[in-house]
């Protein structure tokens, strides 16, 4: 997120979630509007709106073994389309709270998940994404 140090950040992912459900992301706070820039060369996979999630873009880094996971955008960046190529630090969306996030406490969901051979963008195995953002 334009703007946010790595100090800034703090490690949300395995906060609880309700009764049922870990928190598998990392929540980045900004205000609305703040550019969402891409975390690594990669290509769009998946452009989404759902209930959850709100906006969310998922993200192929080039080997296809991971998949990034941007949610609760107000809006993609002009142009954004599936299977666009694009590069790290590119503008690719807008910070907002659509979906099941709070009006008060717009932030970007950001999650990595490792794929499986069969490379479904919809499912992964969570990884902590603190760490390779700067956290400690």
């Amino acid at each position: 997120v334009s703007g946010v140090a790595p100090s800034q950040l703090s490690d949300t992912f395995g906060d609880a979630r309700g009764s049922e459900r870990a928190h598998e992301a990392l929540d980045i706070m900004a205000p609305t509007g703040t550019p969402v820039l891409a975390v690594a060369d990669g290509s769009v996979e998946k452009l989404f709106d759902s209930k959850q999630g709100g906006l969310t873009i998922y993200q192929f880094e080039p080997s296809g073994r991971y998949v990034y996971y941007y949610a609760h955008l107000q809006s993609f960046a002009p142009g954004l389309a599936e299977k666009k190529a694009i590069r790290q630090g590119e503008v690719i969306g807008y910070v907002g709270s659509t979906g099941n996030a709070s009006p008060a406490a717009p932030h970007l969901h950001f999650a990595i998940f490792v794929l499986g051979p069969e490379r479904q963008w919809w499912k992964g195995t969570p990884i902590n994404p603190y760490p390779l953002l700067g956290g400690r």
